[in-house]
C-alpha cells in the first residue's frame, strides 16, 4: 500500500490533504478515488485512508481506521558514524533507518579519508535518503539526519542516551552481547562507529572516560558502511524488537 508522510495539520474531520509533491506521486502512481493508501503524521500514527480525489494540485483523502505504526520500535537509537568517503553514507542512511534507527549523525575523527568544507550541505540530501527509506520500510517517523561536527560533539550527544556503545575492532573491550543482555528495557541508545580505518586508540580511550561502553562486534573486522547497520541490528534483537 504506498505510504505518505504530510504533517498533523493536514489531518482534520476525518479527512487528510496532500498536496505538492505528495499530491504528484499520487498522480505518478495512478492512483484511484476509491484505492486505499497510508499517511502517516510523522510521530509515528498511522493513518489508512481511502483516496476521494485528486488532481495536479492536491489530493484528498477520507480517514478509515487510526492506528499506532507497528513498524516503530520501543528503543530510540541514535547512530553516530565517522564520517565515511564517497557515497557510502548513503547505503548507511538508508540501512539504518530500515534497520530501526531513530537518527543518525556523522561527524568527523582522526582517520576520517573525507572531510568535506561545508557537510552541512549534504544534509537535505540525506534527509530525502531518509525518507524514502522511512516510506519503502512502514516507519512511522522519518528519521533525522543531523550533522555531530567531531568526535567531542558526537560523545556529547550519546552521553545523554541511556546506553551509550562505543564499537572498537582492538585492545581490552566489553562483549557486546553482554552488555546489550545487560540492558534490555532501555528507552534510549546512541552507537558510535568509526570510519575507514576505525577509530585511534586515544578517541577509544576518550570515549571510555566520557562513559560509554567500549564494545567489541567479535573477530570479523567490518567495512565501516556494514558496522552501523549490524549494530542496530543487534540491539534491536536484544531488546525484543526482531521477534
Amino acid at each position: 500500500m504506498p505510504r505518505f508522510f504530510i504533517a498533523g495539520t493536514n489531518l482534520a474531520g476525518g479527512m487528510a490533504v496532500l498536496r505538492g509533491r505528495d499530491a504528484e506521486h499520487v498522480r505518478v502512481l495512478r492512483l484511484r478515488p476509491g484505492e486505499e493508501l497510508t499517511i502517516c503524521d510523522g510521530e509515528g500514527t498511522d493513518y489508512r485512508c481511502r483516496l476521494v480525489s485528486s488532481d495536479k494540485e492536491q489530493a484528498e483523502a477520507e480517514v478509515l481506521e487510526v492506528r499506532r505504526c507497528p513498524a516503530e520500535p520501543s528503543v530510540a537509537v541514535t547512530v553516530l558514524c565517522g564520517l565515511p568517503k564517497g557515497d557510502k553514507t548513503d547505503y548507511i542512511i538508508q540501512k539504518c533507518v530500515e534497520a530501526g534507527a531513530s537518527e543518525i549523525g556523522f561527524f568527523l575523527t582522526g582517520r576520517c579519508v573525507a572531510r568535506p568544507e561545508n557537510p552541512e550541505k549534504k544534509i537535505e540530501r540525506w534527509q530525502r535518503i531518509a525518507e524514502e527509506a522511512a516510506k519503502q520500510s512502514g516507519r512511522g517517523i522519518i528519521p533525522q539526519v543531523k550533522w555531530a561536527g567531531d568526535l567531542a560533539g558526537a560523545l556529547d550527544i550519546a552521553v545523554k542516551k541511556d546506553l551509550a556503545l562505543f564499537l572498537y575492532e582492538t585492545g581490552e573491550r566489553e562483549a557486546l552481547d553482554q552488555v546489550l543482555e545487560a540492558n534490555k528495557e532501555i528507552k534510549t541508545a546512541a552507537l558510535l562507529t568509526g570510519p575507514e580505518g576505525g577509530f585511534a586508540e586515544f578517541e577509544a580511550k576518550l570515549a571510555k572516560i566520557a562513559g560509554l561502553h567500549v564494545c567489541s562486534m567479535g573477530e570479523r573486522i567490518l567495512r565501516c558502511e556494514t558496522a552501523p547497520v549490524v549494530a542496530v541490528t543487534a540491539l534491536m534483537y536484544a531488546t525484543g524488537n526482531l521477534s
